[in-house]
């Protein structure tokens, strides 16, 4: 009779220590994962970059979340980009003061669109003034931008190169693909200013829809379609009328998306009059 109590002890004994080997085995993949990790971020250049930018994969981590927020004093601006979408895909709510403070000093504009991206991703509509600046080229108190911001956004060579960088995905719509990609070469800024106004397209500031609405005539095609595209977006019948006249643009692409836009906002239903509260009607 003293044999069952026996087993049952070496059982548990057995299991107590697969467990504990288990634990032991899954802290040891985790130690050479961070090690394999700290060996880009030691590094310079395209693998630390890479190795920054890898941290959004880690949420909810301290050390995930200190090593970005570290990197966001980089002195390679690629480093400070990769930093600042790793925070907003990781969700670091911690990391809006730092990306705040970060945008007015910077000088290169994918660092700036990274923390203004990920800075809405956290839920800061006021990074959304960054995107208005880049499409109508002023702030949305009406006051200039800084010499600084001016030179930067009218940089040829760094806009252009900027473009280059982002590919088919900063494209803010699919639907002009390698047309637009083609045109990055010769088109300075447009790239940069169409995926503001593609980015406008959630800023329910009044502000931001007249700014679309003007950009409609922009001189660049791109930033022409992209604004109609936003406007789409917005599902806002009022602007209609304003657009019309995009359906005679001498560019296809223009008017094609024009027509698609007038389409949509047709079909818009107005949203339905609040009803009375109980409390009043029984008044």
């Amino acid at each position: 009779m003293q044999r069952p109590p026996f087993r049952l002890f070496s059982v548990a004994a057995c299991i107590i220590l697969v467990f504990s080997h288990s634990l032991l085995a899954d802290q040891a993949t985790s130690d050479k994962a961070w090690t394999v990790l700290q060996a880009g971020l030691d590094k310079k250049g395209e693998d630390r970059a890479t190795a920054v930018r890898v941290l959004g994969l880690v949420p909810d981590d301290a050390k995930a979340t200190q090593t970005a927020l570290n990197a966001l004093d980089d002195t390679d601006y690629n480093v400070r980009a990769a930093a600042a979408e790793a925070l907003g895909q990781m969700h670091a709510k911690e990391a809006i003061p730092k990306l705040e403070g970060l945008i007015p000093n910077e000088k290169e504009p994918s660092v700036i669109m990274a923390s203004a991206n990920s800075l809405i991703a956290l839920g800061d509509t006021k990074a959304y003034n960054v995107y208005y600046a880049i499409l109508t080229g002023e702030q949305k108190s009406g006051a200039p931008l800084l010499d600084e911001q001016k030179k930067m956004l009218h940089d040829p060579k760094k806009m252009a190169q900027f473009g280059f960088e982002q590919g088919l995905g900063f494209i803010p719509f699919a639907g002009l693909g390698y047309t637009a990609v083609k045109s990055l070469a010769k088109d300075d800024s447009s790239p940069v200013r169409a995926a503001a106004a593609r980015v406008l397209a959630k800023d329910s500031d009044p502000k931001s829809k007249s700014a679309l609405i003007d950009a409609t005539t922009d001189k660049s095609w791109i930033v022409r379609a992209a604004a109609l595209n936003a406007l789409a977006l917005r599902n806002d019948p009022s602007v209609v009328p304003n657009i019309q006249s995009a359906l005679d643009d001498d560019k296809s692409a223009v008017r094609y998306t024009a027509a698609a836009t007038i389409i949509h906002l047709g079909e818009v239903k107005p949203p339905k009059p609040a009803r009375p509260s109980a409390h009043r009607a029984t008044r």
